[in-house]
């Protein structure tokens, strides 16, 4: 099995499916493309039909989009608890998982993260002004607060116990940090959603992508 991915300093999106994989304790290679190369695209498009990292290469078939490799490792580790067993915990852990998936474009393109901007190094930008980004932001701290609210007695993470939508909101927490954003200025008014990224940040399979970067 090999999960082909970006540069781990700054590709967000492989990191997602990476710590998903981790928790389920499969072993896998990994293969690195170098981003942002001459030579970059030529050598994805030797594994995604997508022209997109990352694709994960199994049992003769290639896999890829995040979500989809997420979902693929939710049936093939049954026994692994990637989804909150609650039932109303499940459905909305996989409605904030998609939103993040699909949504979120100016944090994206605003605190983008490349070349001069690290996930896991020391270098940290000046914060965004840009008014898209925060309101997305303010939507972020509301889900941090509410789910862990409703949903986080068990544990840390977002649903208590990690979850998938933990690893889809790692790359958030490390734009969080690079950019310096303050969440009590965007409604974290007891400090419940910070705690939260912190966590992210702290979670060992994260240090572990950070060591190898």
């Amino acid at each position: 099995m090999e999960l082909v991915i970006g540069d781990k300093a700054y590709s967000t999106w492989s990191l997602r499916p990476w710590l998903v994989l981790k928790r389920c304790g499969a072993t896998f290679d990994e293969v690195v493309v170098a981003l942002n190369q001459p030579d970059t695209a030529a050598r994805i498009a030797e594994h995604s039909p997508t022209g997109k990292v990352p694709v994960l290469k199994v049992d003769g078939e290639t896999i890829w989009d995040s979500m989809a490799i997420a979902v693929w490792c939710a049936e093939r580790f049954p026994d692994v608890p990637l989804w909150p067993a609650d039932a109303h915990a499940r459905w909305l852990a996989r409605s904030v998982a998609c939103e993040m998936h699909a949504g979120f474009g100016a944090l994206r393109t605003v605190c983008a993260m490349g070349p001069e901007h690290s996930m896991v190094g020391p270098d940290r930008a000046d914060p965004p002004s840009d008014d898209a980004v925060r309101q997305e932001v303010i939507r972020l701290v509301e889900i941090f607060r509410t789910m862990r609210a409703r949903f986080g007695q068990g544990g840390s993470y977002l649903f208590g116990a990690w979850s998938v939508p933990d690893a889809f909101f790692t790359p958030v927490a490390a734009r969080i940090r690079h950019y310096r954003i303050d969440l009590a200025e965007h409604g974290d008014s007891d400090g419940v959603a910070a705690a939260y990224v912190a966590t992210l940040l702290e979670q060992p399979d994260f240090l572990e992508w950070g060591r190898d970067a």
